[in-house]
Order: structure tokens, then C-alpha cells, then sequence
């Protein structure tokens, strides 16, 4: 049986939970955790101190966002992640072109790669705050480097994901090899790039955050810690909430430039997340 077309009549077609039972299902799940969250502690008897309420985080989360000293630590944090997602992304660009295009490259430096993503970064945060400093930059790079190889995954897999008959046909038309990436291994691959850049801006507000949490003076991994250590724990909550919100926001981002971008495809696998 053929789907029944909807017809255009310049108006955006409506939502239909029937089709989408996630529209429901997700906000109902989020206030049925809530509640159940609100009123379990205290009838458990545990300590507000150590589980607060989600009431408590809302009104810490409202202190916070009066601050004008908050959105300063916010605006850090967001442009220590956004600029070492640029520098991780078109690190695993440039590299993972080249891979994915050159053999000799691929067997040279791949091994170095891989050898290097098995070292954790957490243990590297503190030779970067030694190299860089306590500032903007040591952050930025540990950024791009726990961003960068989820992505440069992507982009090889990507660039190898190409119709194999359709780069043959384009050579046979006498198509030079910059004519087959730009034409064929480019659009075949921008689904796993997409892919990539979606773990990786959530990786690289991660490492922003990890950096500050090793050496820092403002950022919210920054106060994350303040509020740690000042026995803040609804505080902390707000802090987690806010950068939680932050990630959701970055991986939106992504989709809806994935969506205008790769309109042609819905494939949104990813490697090495």
C-alpha cells in the first residue's frame, strides 16, 4: 500500500504523537523522574546535603544564572570547547584525508595515532597546563586533542565509504583525483563527518572541562570545583545542569547543519565513539 502524500498547502505539517510517541514519551519520562526524584528523598530520609532535591538544584540553578559572574565562567567554558573543536576537527580533516587517500601515510603515521589515543588524556591535562599555562590555551588544546580522534575515525571511514563504480566511471571520463574526492568521496562521506563532529563538540566541552578541573581561574569546571569544595552540592547539580544544556545545544547544532548540509541522506553512523 503507498503512503498517502500530504498536500502542500504552504503549511508545515502537524506533529502527529501517534507517528511520534516520543514526543510524549520523552518530556512524561523527564517529569515522572522529577517527581519521583522530589519526593523519594525525603521520604528515604536522606540528607539534603548529600542528594538534594531537584526544587533545591532549580533554585541554585536560579542564584547562579542572577550571577553576572556565572555567565563569565560560562563564556570561558564555551570558548575554550568551541575552539578546540575547530582546531581537533580540522586536525582530523587534513590527517584524515590524507590517510584515507595515501597508503604511505596511513602506514606511517596511523600506528603514532593510535598509540596516542590510548594514553589518557586526563593523565596529559597536567603536562598541558605546565606547557601552556594556566590560561585559555592549555584548555583549548585538550579540547582538541579528546575531540580529535573520534572525528579523524570518521573522516577516513568516510572518504573509504565511496561508490567504488562511480569513481571508476569519473576516471573513465577522464576525472583527476581532486575531480573523485570533490565529486564522489567528499559527499559520500559527509554523513560520518557529521557523525564525527557530533561525539567530538561534546568531547571537546568535555576536555574544556577536564582542563579546568587540573589547573584553571574561571570556567565552570572551575566552579564546579568552588561549589565541591564549599559543600555546594545543589550547586553542583546547577553546574552539571548547565553544562548538560550546553552539550544538548552543541549536538542540535550539529544536526540541524547536518540535516541542510547531507539533506540527500539520513545516515548518521558513527566510528570510534
Amino acid at each position: 500500500m503507498r503512503p498517502r502524500r500530504t498536500p502542500r498547502t504552504g503549511k508545515r505539517p502537524r506533529l502527529d504523537p501517534r507517528e511520534r510517541p516520543e514526543l510524549l514519551l520523552v518530556p512524561a519520562v523527564f517529569v515522572i523522574v522529577m517527581l519521583a526524584w522530589e519526593f523519594a528523598v525525603p521520604a528515604l530520609g536522606v540528607d539534603d546535603y548529600l542528594l538534594p532535591r531537584p526544587s533545591q538544584i532549580l533554585d541554585a540553578l536560579r542564584t547562579q544564572l542572577a550571577d553576572p559572574l556565572f555567565w563569565g565562567h560560562l563564556k570561558v567554558t564555551l570558548l575554550e570547547s568551541l575552539y578546540g573543536f575547530l582546531l581537533g576537527a580540522a586536525a582530523a580533516l587534513v590527517l584524515g584525508a590524507a590517510i584515507s587517500q595515501v597508503r604511505l601515510i596511513e602506514r606511517t603515521f596511523m600506528p603514532y595515532v593510535v598509540a596516542f589515543q590510548t594514553v589518557p588524556k586526563v593523565a596529559l591535562a597536567p603536562l598541558f597546563v605546565v606547557w601552556f599555562g594556566f590560561g585559555m590555551t592549555s584548555k583549548v588544546v585538550m579540547a582538541a586533542v579528546i575531540s580529535f580522534f573520534p572525528m579523524l575515525v570518521n573522516v577516513i571511514e568516510g572518504l573509504r565509504s565511496a561508490d567504488a563504480d562511480r569513481i571508476q566511471m569519473l576516471k573513465v571520463f577522464g576525472a583527476g583525483p581532486f575531480q573523485v574526492f570533490r565529486m564522489v568521496r567528499l559527499p559520500s562521506a559527509l554523513p560520518f563527518i557529521f557523525a564525527g563532529l557530533d561525539i567530538g563538540i561534546v568531547f571537546a566541552i568535555l576536555g574544556a572541562v577536564v582542563g579546568e578541573f587540573i589547573g584553571a581561574k574561571e570556567g565552570l569546571g572551575y566552579l564546579l570545583l568552588q561549589t565541591n569544595y564549599n559543600f555546594d552540592i545543589a550547586g553542583m547539580f546547577a553546574v552539571l545542569v548547565v553544562l548538560s544544556a550546553l552539550g544538548l545545544v552543541a549536538h542540535f547544532v550539529i544536526r540541524f547543519i547536518q540535516r541542510r548540509v547531507t539533506f540527500w541522506s539520513e545516515d548518521s553512523r558513527a566510528i570510534g565513539a
